[in-house]
């Protein structure tokens, strides 16, 4: 039997905050007081539902098979001026950089940083009780409110992954590897295509700093118009300060496409879905730069890139590690 991914990044929420307690009806009764008058108390306010982002939490997979969350509801007012509890909060954690839709597709909330907070649903006002409706006219109330019903929203939640730099390239590129060297990340290594089913994130450390490399799988010509695997998550590049495009040097004497002709379509794709609607083409993302991948140590046939000096750049052995930064 197939295993399921532990990573969602695309789920459904319905949340219900609790209702207000209903109002009492109550006359005050006791020795020697005569006409003792309404003393019925409030009720208590519903239990609010709130997200509440947290970098502890990875993906949206909690909410696949039990989407539902409810706050508890107020409770009743009673005799001798007793308001009812209010019901108590219910804050549902969510990754850094979830997007919250309603099911139409207005955005409502992005919480792009950690403790950012949004009230998805608030709990119904409590009941007023016969006590409150007392005056100089109406010294005895027999009536008192209803709570009100708490809000029951449906939502779209979608993941965009918080990273520094995005790895993007055509299925079987390398990008795996190149996480897996620069990083304590170890994503599934295969020599076969798509071998990357789902994001994937590592941490790199440069002296005091540290950087977050997204491995994002393969794109391959029109992504972005729903081939393949890659465009169910070109989302995760939106956020990325900076994109690594890595193309195969060896994909041409495979029968692939060349290099130049690698980061050409890489790019379009990459540009198509961050252009705005309407606009059929775009200019290449700022911050895109082409990272010969499967450049371990040997260079292409020829000693040298075609047309292209030998980069200066350090390069990192994808089988050894050798050439990374310690």
């Amino acid at each position: 039997m197939a295993q399921e991914s532990g990573f969602v990044d695309q789920a459904q929420l319905h949340v219900k905050a609790g209702n207000g307690g209903a109002g009492a009806v109550s006359f005050r009764r006791e020795a020697h007081v005569p006409q003792g008058g309404p003393d019925g108390g409030n009720g208590g306010k519903g239990g609010d539902v709130w997200l509440l982002a947290d970098h502890n939490v990875s993906s949206l997979l909690q909410f696949r098979d039990h989407p539902h969350r409810r706050a508890t509801d107020g409770t009743h007012g009673s005799g001798k001026l007793r308001h009812g509890a209010t019901g108590d909060d219910v804050t549902v954690t969510v990754p850094v950089g979830t997007v919250v839709a309603a099911l139409g597709g207005e955005l409502l909330a992005d919480l792009a940083g950690h403790g950012d907070r949004f009230q998805a649903a608030s709990g119904g006002r409590g009941g007023r009780g016969n006590a409150s409706f007392s005056s100089a006219r109406r010294k005895a109330p027999t009536f008192a409110e209803q709570g009100e019903v708490g809000d029951e929203h449906w939502f779209d939640l979608e993941l965009k992954l918080m990273a520094d730099v995005a790895l993007v390239g055509f299925p079987n590129a390398g990008k795996s590897t190149l996480i897996s060297r620069i990083s304590a990340a170890r994503p599934k290594i295969a020599d076969y295509p798509f071998t990357t089913l789902e994001p994937h994130l590592g941490v790199v450390r440069i002296g005091s700093r540290e950087l977050t490399v997204a491995d994002i799988p393969g794109l391959i010509e029109g992504a972005s118009e729903g081939r393949g695997l890659g465009h169910q998550f070109l989302r995760h590049i939106e956020r990325a300060r900076a994109l690594v495009v890595l193309v195969d040097l060896a994909a041409e004497d495979a029968g692939g496409h060349p290099p130049a002709e690698q980061e050409r379509i890489l790019l379009q794709e990459l540009g198509r879905r961050r252009a705005p609607p309407g606009r059929a083409g775009a200019d290449p993302p700022a911050g895109a730069g082409c990272l010969p991948a499967r450049a371990a140590g040997a260079a292409p046939p020829g000693g040298r890139l075609q047309g292209r000096r030998r980069p200066s750049r350090p390069v990192v052995g994808g089988r050894d590690g050798l050439g990374r930064h310690r």
